[in-house]
């Protein structure tokens, strides 16, 4: 039986983080091992609205209504994943980190506020792993590029997709037992193993 592990794919837009997260539920799926997938913003009916609101091209927000919208895009979330809590192996494509990363880091919103809100969410729920995705400056514009449509957080400068990714790697350092960057800059099938061979030693 598999152990019942929260893990999170954080990265970058173009970093490979949706592409990751899609081949370990099917890699799941194949062997028959019970989970569910859930995207940040978005993921329960309610949050998919907010998402809409959230990415939307003509929207303008301040930087602390963005965080306000990503947290209660959470909030829905939080009841629907805490249902499956260690019943059911959890993957998430963005979490509480991406929040950290992007309102933080990026934007600037304050840190003690955003940890706040977001514990009084979570309560007991946390995650148990981590795979950050990191790619080069060059290989994201080549990669939005290459995407048939583009939302409002794909059209950011580049020295604010710098302060984000920095931002995740600050994270990162605080939590090396619990994170595993990965190279997004390097081969597919390189990663692809080197995720599998950790998501089998997490579950085992």
């Amino acid at each position: 039986m598999s152990k019942k592990v929260v893990i999170a794919f954080e990265g970058i837009e173009g970093s490979g983080k949706t592409f990751h997260i899609n081949y370990v539920s099917n890699y799941l799926k194949k062997k028959k091992i019970s989970h569910i997938k859930l995207r940040e913003p978005g993921g329960s009916k309610n949050s998919e609205k907010i998402r809409k609101l959230i990415l939307n091209n003509k929207s303008n927000f301040k930087k602390n209504t963005d965080l306000l919208l990503y947290l209660a895009a959470r909030s829905e979330n939080i009841e629907y994943l805490k249902k499956f809590y260690k019943k059911k192996i959890i993957l998430l494509d963005r979490f509480t980190d991406s929040t950290i990363a992007y309102q933080h880091y990026g934007m600037g919103v304050n840190l003690t506020i955003l940890k706040k809100i977001n514990n009084y969410l979570l309560k007991n729920f946390k995650v148990d792993f981590t795979f950050l995705n990191i790619v080069s400056k060059n290989n994201m514009k080549k990669r939005l590029h290459q995407r048939k449509k583009l939302n409002r957080y794909d059209k950011f400068k580049d020295n604010f997709y710098k302060k984000v990714q920095n931002g995740f790697l600050k994270i990162a350092k605080r939590k090396k037992s619990t994170y595993q960057i990965i190279n997004s800059n390097l081969s597919i099938k390189l990663n692809k193993e080197i995720i599998i061979n950790k998501i089998d030693k997490l579950i085992k």
